[in-house]
C-alpha cells in the first residue's frame, strides 16, 4: 500500500498539470469532490479549485493528505478500487501486452485524432468517453495463449481505456474478448487492417463501444501516448 500512495504522490508531483492528475485518481477512486471535502474537512470549490489548477501546485504536504484521504475513503467502502490497483501483473504477462496510464483523462475524440484513427462505429459516443490510458496488445497472444482468468490484467488501473489490438485480420476475435470480459474498455482500437468484420461492428453496437482502426507505426502511437 505505501508503495502504491508513492507512486500516486509521486505522479501528482511530477504531472505538469497536477490538479488534472489529481482529478484523475479522485475519479479512478470513484470518489466524489464533495465525499474528498469532507473527509478533508474543506469546502468542495476548493477542491475544484485544484483540480481545475485555478490553485498554485500542491505542496507535499497537501498531496499527501490528498492520497491518504483516497486510501482512507476507499477502505471504509471495503477495498473496493485498492483491491484491483494492488493486483500485481505476473511478469510473464507483459509477453501479452503493455500498459500506460495518463496523467489525467482526455476524450475519446482526443484518442482518436492521436491515432489519426478512422472511425468505424460510435462517432457520437467519442465525445462522452473518457481515456485514462491504454493497453496495446498482441491479438493473435491473447486470443490463444492468455487464460481468461488473467484478463482483468489487461485493464491496468482503471478500465476506461483504448484497447489497441494489433496482428489483427477481421476485428472479430477482438471484440469477442471483450464480449467476455466483465469489465469494458472506452474504445476498441483494431491495428493494420481496413475492413473489419460485420460481427465486430454488431458487437461494438452491443456494448456501446466506439470501434476505430489505425495504420499508424506502432512506435507513433506509443510515442503520442507516453507523453500523456
Amino acid at each position: 500500500m505505501e508503495k502504491l500512495k508513492f507512486e500516486i504522490a509521486g505522479q501528482i508531483a511530477l504531472s505538469k498539470n497536477p490538479g488534472s492528475t489529481m482529478k484523475k485518481w479522485r475519479e479512478i477512486f470513484q470518489i466524489s469532490q464533495s465525499e474528498l471535502a469532507r473527509y478533508l474537512k474543506i469546502s468542495s470549490s476548493t477542491i475544484s479549485d485544484y483540480e481545475s489548477n485555478r490553485r498554485k501546485s500542491p505542496g507535499s504536504a497537501i498531496i499527501a493528505r490528498f492520497v491518504d484521504a483516497l486510501f482512507e475513503i476507499d477502505k471504509s467502502k471495503g477495498n473496493v478500487v485498492l483491491s484491483k490497483l494492488t493486483m500485481q501483473t505476473p511478469f510473464q504477462m507483459q509477453d501479452f501486452f503493455e500498459t500506460h496510464e495518463f496523467a489525467s483523462a482526455i476524450s475519446g475524440i482526443d484518442f482518436s485524432k492521436l491515432l489519426a484513427a478512422n472511425v468505424v462505429y460510435g462517432e457520437e459516443l467519442l465525445a462522452i468517453k473518457k481515456v485514462y490510458g491504454y493497453t496495446l496488445m498482441d491479438s493473435l497472444k491473447i486470443i490463444m495463449e492468455m487464460p481468461i482468468d488473467k484478463y482483468h490484467h489487461l485493464f491496468g488501473s482503471m478500465a476506461e481505456r483504448g484497447f489497441i489490438f494489433t496482428k489483427v485480420s477481421t476485428g472479430r476475435s477482438p471484440m469477442v474478448v471483450i464480449r467476455v470480459t466483465p469489465m469494458k474498455p472506452s474504445i476498441v482500437v483494431l491495428h493494420g487492417i481496413d475492413q473489419v468484420d460485420d460481427l465486430a461492428i454488431k458487437l461494438a453496437k452491443k456494448e456501446q463501444i466506439p470501434l476505430l482502426t489505425t495504420k499508424l507505426d506502432l512506435q507513433k502511437i506509443r510515442y503520442a501516448l507516453n507523453k500523456l
